[in-house]
């Protein structure tokens, strides 16, 4: 499998924060949109997008919130859009592009995890819904706005838990196999990888390219809300006392480092002409070789961390192909390119 899927030495570490990782870059004049970003390193994304000459918007669920969140952050436009509801997605991207903006950075940062079993309107699992259906229409629905930039990135945020389970493209939704909430998630962050994988593969012709990235282990976000702290305690990410545990060199991060990779991503002058990547840690990771994901599961078990690198079947180009022309059955969305 031919991939530009390995490290290329960025200068850059686990301990680098999202202002390191854009300091000297100008996007004055550019146009980005964050989807959740007014909470965890979505708003720290925004904090450094804006910071570099950005306006960004910000979609959200909760307005208010969101509005709160970003009250002192210059450079910011709020408006409305729920993830998970097709018709929200449509709305929002009919406003963006009446504007008639380029949109040179779209970073497809919001999710949820490890939830129980709730469905959309339309019968789709929230996870797989949330996590990767949504951000597929709204890229597919902003396309025209990231054409017209003529050298836009699209940036989705995923997980080392994809390595929790590859996306069954038979039953993604959970109607004939049993419900768990981890393999669940694990497929939603397989999902956003492969996502990137073909994305890329469309979009390089209109000088759009993807990138999918492991943004690192930070408690104390929204995200981990239907996670226990016991659960918590026991991988690791929490001491005895309920604080978090940083130590970047195990993934461990602070917000600020966490929304490291996500800037590089969208921003870094070394990833021109690379696309279709994973990445952790402000630089390209590593592939896992075929035939390593049951060693890596049991070193991560037994280190207490888990070494750098995407397993094979996320970045596989056939799978990436399959699951877009599932999504494009299951939105009812095909994009146009």
């Amino acid at each position: 499998m031919r991939t530009q899927q390995e490290p290329i030495h960025s200068g850059f570490n686990a301990a680098s924060t999202a202002g390191e990782v854009i300091k000297g870059i100008d996007l004055r004049g550019k146009t980005a949109i964050v989807t959740g970003g007014y909470a965890g390193i979505g708003l720290e994304t925004v904090r450094a997008l804006t910071g570099a000459g950005a306006t960004v918007i910000v979609p959200a669920r909760d307005k208010a919130k969101a509005a709160a969140a970003v009250k002192n952050i210059a450079g910011v436009q709020l408006s409305d859009l729920d993830l998970i509801d097709p018709a929200s997605i449509d709305n929002f991207a009919h406003e963006f592009l009446s504007s008639g903006r380029p949109l040179h950075i779209l970073v497809n940062n919001a999710g949820i995890m490890a939830t129980p079993l709730t469905r959309d309107q339309r019968g789709y699992e929230s996870q797989f819904a949330t996590n990767h259906l949504g951000h597929f229409q709204l890229t597919a629905r902003l396309w025209p706005a990231l054409v017209r930039a003529k050298d836009a990135r699209v940036v989705s945020v995923s997980s080392w838990g994809h390595r929790f389970a590859p996306v069954d493209l038979d039953d993604p939704n959970f109607l004939h196999r049993p419900y768990d909430r981890f393999i669940a998630y694990g497929q939603s962050k397989t999902a956003n990888i492969l996502f990137a994988v073909r994305l890329d593969e469309i979009g390089q012709k209109s000088g759009i390219r993807a990138f999918s990235l492991h943004p690192g282990s930070i408690v104390g976000t929204d995200l981990a809300r239907h996670i226990s702290e016991d659960d918590l305690q026991k991988e690791g990410v929490l001491d005895e006392q309920g604080n978090p545990i940083l130590d970047p060199s195990r993934g461990l991060k602070t917000i600020e480092q966490g929304a490291a990779t996500n800037v590089w991503c969208a921003t870094s002058p070394l990833l021109k002409g690379k696309g279709g990547v994973y990445c952790e840690n402000s630089d390209i990771a590593p592939l896992i070789p075929a035939g390593k994901e049951a060693e890596m599961r049991t070193t991560a078990r037994n280190l207490g961390y888990r070494p750098l690198g995407v397993f094979p079947y996320a970045i596989n180009p056939a799978i990436a192909t399959g699951l877009w022309e599932l999504s494009e059955d299951l939105t009812g969305v095909k994009l146009e390119h």
